[in-house]
């Protein structure tokens, strides 16, 4: 979709208005969409916005220049007549040149200025202050100290630099075509589970699709990863630009082209509904890792003791709101049958799911890599908690002794950021059954 300055984006007379909602039971649990959604917007939603904006969530080191392992041939553009690689600011002579070639083609022109806006919108903001650089190195010496979490190479990769979330925020960077698809078709073709003769899109709750419990709950998860990115990118759409703002908000024509159940051919209301199921998995290993945080040792370091004290407990607040949750999913459905299979089973679920995490090194819009490494770093700390019950029910409570269940505070950041992500997704499918509401009276 080619972004005009000054154009009408609420949706109005673009497209049929279908809101491509979801209602009632959830597949492979006994969960319902109205609950989900009463209980997120208004119990967990304003809680986890209040922690996330806290020193100890909002502050992410990544490392944004690992080059892609899968493949080299980058064009962060992606539009058929731009051809500077890879979306750099364009000099004077190159400019020349693209106006010759190009033989003053309007199109080329207005595929020129998109590319630029494109690079611009999906900058990473990282500026951080000497202050905040010196109390990072000091928060980073105090967990190795003390938990001695077994830290990320990412981490402690001289290229990983420390990102401010709340000045990062995840919306629409202009980031699409060939190369934004190439990264979810590898995601879906190569690396999720699925029978080698159907092709994206696949249902994977179909009876004849031949995937058991576990690789259609895993299909099921990264489609609803994909389903909250592009809510999130519909919800803080660029709507106008001039010399003084840029407008940012919902743009309900872009929601429904990818939600509509008409102009998905049906497929919109099923990657919604495994919004909701991505939802109740990292809502499960919340409640799942509560002792964890429970510990007197544990603490969110930032050096202020207060302000420490004071977003521990709101943590722990959050923790126990998200174990009363009174439709958990059940995740000893998963790996329960043979249990040489389960293993086997169990490890080619982190295979693939490491090897997705690899793929987030191939996107070129340095934002949209930020949030994806986030958000499959948040889902992987996730699985994890799920699949180390055991190891969090033997920890010991005492401080001198080290648990022998970890968490490095990078994939603490990671999952509570992750969940938010999915928090919030929820949240603005009720903005957006809103508005639709609206448009039709």
């Amino acid at each position: 979709m080619v972004l005009v300055a000054g154009q009408d984006w609420t949706g109005q007379g673009a497209v049929p208005l279908h809101s491509g909602s979801v209602t009632g039971t959830l597949d492979d649990c006994a969960c319902d969409v109205e609950t989900i959604d009463r209980f997120n917007n208004k119990e967990i939603f304003p809680k986890l916005q209040k922690l996330l904006s806290s020193d100890y969530f909002r502050f992410y080191k990544v490392n944004l220049n690992n080059p892609c392992p899968f493949w080299t041939d980058h064009s962060q553009c992606g539009l058929k007549y731009c051809a500077v690689k890879p979306c750099t600011p364009v000099s004077f002579s190159k400019f020349i040149q693209l106006i010759f070639s190009y033989k003053y083609s309007e199109a080329a022109s207005q595929d020129l200025e998109e590319c630029e806006k494109a690079e611009k919108l999906g900058a990473v903001n990282g500026s951080l202050s000497d202050e905040t650089r010196q109390a990072l190195q000091e928060w980073k010496k105090h967990d190795d100290e003390s938990d001695r979490f077994c830290m990320l190479d990412d981490v402690d990769s001289p290229e990983s630099q420390y990102v401010d979330l709340l000045l990062n925020p995840e919306r629409f960077t202009g980031y699409k075509g060939p190369e934004a698809w190439r990264i979810w078709n590898s995601i879906y073709e190569e690396n999720c589970f699925k029978p080698y003769s159907v092709k994206r899109p696949l249902n994977p709750l179909a009876s004849n699709s031949g995937l058991c419990v576990e690789k259609r709950a895993f299909f099921r998860l990264i489609s609803g990863l994909h389903a909250s990115i592009n809510i999130h990118l519909s919800a803080r759409y660029l709507l106008d630009e001039n010399w003084f703002e840029m407008k940012w908000g919902h743009n309900v024509s872009e929601f429904q082209l990818r939600f509509d159940k008409e102009l998905t051919e049906g497929e919109g209301p099923k990657r919604l509904r495994n919004l909701y199921f991505l939802y109740l998995i990292e809502l499960r290993a919340l409640a799942k890792i509560l002792p964890y945080f429970e510990r007197p040792a544990f603490h969110l370091y930032t050096g202020q003791p207060t302000e420490d004290n004071e977003k521990k407990k709101l943590l722990l607040e959050l923790l126990h709101m998200a174990k009363s949750f009174p439709l958990h999913f059940d995740e000893t459905a998963l790996f329960a049958g043979n249990k040489k299979e389960a293993i086997k089973l169990k490890e080619d679920f982190k295979l693939t799911f490491k090897n997705i995490s690899r793929v987030m090194d191939c996107v070129e819009c340095f934002k949209c890599r930020l949030w994806g490494k986030l958000q499959t770093q948040g889902l992987g700390t996730a699985l994890k908690i799920l699949f180390s019950e055991r190891q969090i029910e033997a920890m010991p409570n005492t401080s001198n002794t080290n648990p022998s269940f970890q968490l490095s505070r990078q994939e603490i950041v990671s999952l509570f950021n992750a969940f938010g992500r999915i928090s919030t997704s929820v949240r603005e499918l009720d903005n957006f059954r809103s508005l639709l509401s609206n448009l039709k009276q």
